[in-house]
């Protein structure tokens, strides 16, 4: 696709409640049009007025968001609105989210968009909330996104340890989400997003493409879900380590998980209460680190049912999408690296290896994969990984074990990384703390403190 465009349109948003199906169109310039689908699995036969309405306030933030999927194959330099315009606040949310979650797409494809971005408004304020003022408008209990890796494992059993009401959902159902949904014995919701096949198709063709903050598209999908099937939390598995970026490029943090971070969960908060009183959105995991949230999976003794059917690799994900790829690691990328180095200080070795099949510490060729991870010569991978400083905690605390000290990439980081570095053991007692910066209910702080 070698031609450039002048503008992007978001043209009609609907929502089918006997169906549950939402669809989303979109259009650049008069040339191509989009339409996305979200279906939504045995909607209530009868949906409440209010519960409806509330819908209806969420379906254009929804639509707004997952526009940014269709804006980035061509980034023109002018948005119209066919719909109702956003309130000046929307308006200044959607600019920020387009600005910094596409912040690593716009630095791999040489692009400045903050100039570019300019979301018209109305001048009119959203008006009052559905349900404001009613003191529980929706059902008390959780929804609890699963994505198949150790993080939402780890919120599922903290919370079903506590006898909170929660039910599992996914957007989509891969086969190591399938798997994990199955173990935990408990109920899920499998929510489908189809995107255009017109978009795949101009992405072969060339257009532009890269990273998009497809949590903040999950998010809003995950907001309808929860007024429709009636639950007022939305409990995400989003860590602290997300909220530090990847490298700052001018005024920009780039983030490769900003969608994950504290900032967008504070804002997506504001979005959604000004919509719907009562609706709440937000990450049990916050306050901890990778590093803690790996030794919390590994000690804790509910999880080890999990240990032949997680996987926190996106490639091994994609693999199993397209073919009957054996295994759950590709053993090759920076979330297999990182996901054995932080879970590798807190877990038997033998229970370490059973579910890699491999020392990936003991490889020779893992050394820039690894080296990346802790900071040398190369900046944090654009990948969902901890800090910098948390990775070298890990090494830290393999290279104190026996178990571990002769493996390869350990003894090289004890003779020549480890001298270098400075107040290690602050640093483990910081990453094993949990942090103040959070929007958890004051019950669920007692739950990971």
């Amino acid at each position: 696709m070698s031609r450039s465009f002048e503008c992007f349109y978001f043209k009609a948003c609907q929502f089918d409640a006997k169906q549950g199906l939402i669809t989303l169109e979109y259009a650049l310039d008069d040339e191509h049009v989009f339409c996305e689908e979200i279906q939504f699995p045995n909607p209530p036969a009868q949906l409440p007025a209010k519960r409806l309405q509330a819908i209806e306030r969420l379906l254009p933030l929804l639509h707004f968001i997952a526009g940014i999927s269709y804006y980035k194959a061509a980034v023109p330099p002018r948005i119209a609105i066919e719909t109702a315009l956003p309130d000046p606040e929307t308006a200044a949310f959607l600019h920020n989210l387009y600005w910094q979650g596409l912040g690593e797409f716009a630095w791999q494809n040489g692009l400045d968009l903050k100039a570019r971005l300019q979301f018209p408004a109305q001048t009119q304020d959203l008006a009052p909330a559905v349900f404001a003022g009613e003191k529980q408008a929706l059902q008390r209990r959780s929804l609890l996104p699963v994505g198949g890796g150790k993080d939402s494992i780890v919120s599922l059993e903290t919370l079903r340890a506590s006898g909170e009401s929660l039910t599992q959902i996914s957007v989509g159902n891969p086969h190591i989400i399938r798997q994990v949904e199955r173990s935990s014995g408990l109920p899920y919701i499998v929510v489908q997003r189809r995107i255009s096949p017109l978009l795949l198709k101009l992405n072969a063709q060339g257009a532009l493409n890269g990273h998009v903050p497809i949590s903040a598209i999950l998010a809003s999908i995950l907001a309808i879900a929860a007024v429709l099937y009636d639950y007022d939390r939305i409990v995400m598995s989003n860590e602290r380590s997300a909220n530090v970026g990847n490298f700052q490029q001018g005024a920009l943090d780039v983030n490769h998980q900003y969608s994950k971070s504290l900032d967008f969960e504070q804002q997506m908060q504001q979005q959604l209460e000004r919509r719907v009183a009562g609706l709440h959105y937000f990450s049990l995991l916050r306050p901890l680190s990778e590093l803690d949230i790996a030794r919390r999976f590994a000690t804790m003794p509910s999880i080890q049912q999990y240990d032949s059917v997680f996987s926190s690799c996106n490639r091994n994900h994609r693999l199993h999408n397209k073919s009957n790829h054996p295994g759950n690691w590709c053993l090759d990328c920076p979330k297999c690296r990182f996901v054995f180095l932080a879970l590798a200080p807190f877990m038997p070795q033998a229970r370490l290896l059973k579910i890699f099949t491999k020392n990936m510490l003991d490889d020779p060729a893992q050394q820039d994969g690894f080296d990346a991870l802790i900071g040398v010569g190369q900046h944090k991978p654009f990948e969902c990984v901890g800090e910098v400083e948390e990775s070298q905690v890990a090494f830290y605390l393999l290279s104190q074990q026996a178990d571990w000290q002769q493996s390869y990439l350990v003894k090289r980081f004890r003779a020549e990384i480890l001298p270098g570095l400075n107040n290690l053991e602050t640093l483990l007692e910081t990453a094993l703390r949990p942090a103040q910066a959070h929007q958890l209910p004051e019950d669920y702080w007692d739950l990971i403190s």
